[in-house]
Order: structure tokens, then C-alpha cells, then sequence
């Protein structure tokens, strides 16, 4: 039993240390972050409901997961593959329009949220 909570601690550690890498290895990723603290923010001051926060917060782990599966991807096939390979083109330009489906995803639930917000707002 010891062993297995150890093994899964172990676990824990490794996938922190891959958010680390993650944001020092990969500037879109940087780009994400100031977006999402800007989401956050953003959520804050205009006091979303539980429903909007569930939206934000779901895109927000959406186009951080598939960035990291993308870069994943990106680097396993710069191994496997030192040469120019058709497939493998493909396969991290798929990878990559995950990351910006997701990101236009995320962009449409923000501009939902805080679109009409900003709008209220600015005509007070």
C-alpha cells in the first residue's frame, strides 16, 4: 500500500513538473496564461455567475491540455523523426489545430461572458 501512494505522489510530481516545462518551454503556452489571469480577472470584477465561471474555467483547461498534448506531440515527432516526413507534418498540424479550435472556443466564451459586460459598462 505504501508503494502504491508513493507511486502515486511520484505521478503528481512528474505532471507538475511538465506544467513547468510546459510554461518555460513554450511561449504559447505564456500567451494562454495572460490570457486566462486576464479571464480571470475579468470574471472577477464583473462578478460572473457559477455558470459563466464553469464555461471560463472549462476553456481555460481545455486549451491548456490540448497546448500540452500539442507540444508533446511536436517534440516526441522532432525525436522519432530528425528529417522532413510528410505524416508527421500532418500529424503536428493537427495536433496544432487543436490547440486553435480550443483557443477560438475559448475566445467565443469570453466574448459571451464579457462582451456585453464591457458594453453595460462603458454606457453607464
Amino acid at each position: 500500500m505504501a508503494s502504491y501512494i508513493k507511486k502515486r505522489i511520484a505521478s503528481f510530481r512528474y505532471a507538475f513538473q511538465g506544467v513547468a516545462t510546459l510554461f518555460r518551454e513554450t511561449p504559447n503556452a505564456l500567451i494562454h496564461l495572460i490570457m486566462a489571469i486576464l479571464a480571470v480577472l475579468l470574471g472577477l470584477f464583473f462578478s460572473i455567475s457559477a455558470t459563466e465561471w464553469l464555461a471560463v474555467i472549462i476553456v481555460i483547461g481545455l486549451v491548456f491540455a490540448l497546448e500540452s498534448i500539442n507540444t508533446s506531440i511536436e517534440i516526441l515527432a522532432n525525436v522519432v523523426v530528425r528529417e522532413r516526413n510528410e505524416s508527421i507534418k500532418k500529424v503536428k498540424d493537427l495536433a496544432a489545430a487543436g490547440v486553435l479550435l480550443a483557443s477560438i472556443a475559448a475566445l467565443a466564451v469570453g466574448m459571451l461572458v464579457f462582451l456585453p459586460k464591457i458594453i453595460e459598462l462603458f454606457l453607464k
